[in-house]
């Protein structure tokens, strides 16, 4: 660890993620609760009690006296979508350290906001995917990067945009284009919809979410000479250990009544469950920074942006009776 003091959490806002979260920072070996925020002074007293907070947890009943507290070294921040430009940035310019919910904001307009804050105020900006922080998120790249098992990624049909990013080292697509029939409410919100990605040297991607199909969180990773499989990559079946599939140059045998070389399983262990290995870098990072005077880590807010980017291209291409929509100089 980078530092042997915990670093200081403020969770701003009670949604119910930030229950999930709260716990993950009290597992996290190198974090501590150290306030809360609500707009109501009472609420976060009773979310606070009800999540186990320590009891030397400062209660607030404003966002903006949390911003003001000086023994809160980083905020996690679950407030609804539409308010991150505004507190984000606001929590940058106290010199405030942010996790921040996804999705990261309404559309890659205001997350530039939000990142240039943070720039600006050396803080750290990480959003709140967690399970690219599972042991088992670093096999699959191993996998997917090993020209012999693997080759050469062909297609992959992945549950969501970040997962298709991380497939393809977080290079962005040429177009995305939507499928047509997606379900949206009353209020225009995508309920159900999929998509097309392209590369340049022929690369594809079909992606698809739902709130309105069985829950399905399902990965295909297909290459010249490997194929992946994960069914349960957002959060896993078990808390203690993930699981995935891969094959490598599978076949039939002669008279074709049987594989050769079928899929072999492989599971991954962990500690601590995932989300709490998510609190535990961001922590770490935090804790380079405030103790030893380390830039903040501009990976996370690039795959955040690059993330946004292709969700803004989703919606765009929906409202534009699904043309065809290039991402060059994006």
């Amino acid at each position: 660890m980078a530092t042997d003091t915990p670093i200081r959490i403020g969770v701003m806002g009670c949604a119910e993620i930030a229950r999930k979260v709260s716990r993950a920072i009290n597992l996290a070996p190198n974090a501590t609760i150290a306030a809360v925020a609500s707009r109501s002074l009472e609420k976060a007293k009773s979310f606070a009690t009800s999540n186990g907070y320590p009891e030397s947890t400062k209660i607030h009943g404003s966002y903006e006296s949390i911003l003001e507290d000086p023994e809160v070294d980083a905020l996690y921040v679950p407030l609804p979508t539409s308010l991150h430009v505004e507190w984000a940035i606001r929590a940058a310019e106290k010199g405030k350290h942010i996790l921040l919910e996804k999705p990261v904001a309404m559309n890659v307009a205001e997350f530039d906001k939000i990142v240039a804050a943070c720039e600006a105020n050396g803080v750290q900006i990480m959003d709140g995917t967690m399970w690219v922080h599972n042991p088992r998120t670093a096999k699959l790249k191993e996998f997917l990067s090993d020209s012999d098992r693997f080759g050469q990624l062909k297609t992959v049909r992945w549950y969501t945009i970040r997962a298709t990013l991380l497939a393809n080292n977080f290079e962005l697509p040429n177009t995305v284009t939507a499928f047509p029939g997606a379900v949206l409410n009353e209020a225009g919100v995508i309920l159900s919809c999929g998509a097309s990605l392209t590369w340049e040297d022929g690369r594809t991607a079909t992606i698809y979410c739902s709130f309105l199909a069985n829950l399905t969180m399902e990965i295909t990773a297909i290459g010249t000479n490997g194929t992946l499989r994960v069914h349960d990559f957002i959060i896993p079946f078990k808390e203690t250990e993930a699981s995935f599939t891969t094959s490598t140059k599978a076949w039939f045998n002669e008279l074709v009544t049987a594989w050769v070389n079928p899929p072999s399983e492989h599971t991954v262990k962990t500690e601590l469950p995932q989300e709490a290995c998510m609190v535990r870098e961001f922590a770490r990072l935090v804790g380079e920074i405030k103790n030893k005077g380390a830039k903040p880590d501009g990976f996370w807010p690039s795959i955040s942006r690059k993330t946004q980017l292709v969700v803004d291209a989703v919606k765009e291409s929906v409202d534009k009776n699904y043309v065809q929509i290039s991402l060059s100089g994006r």
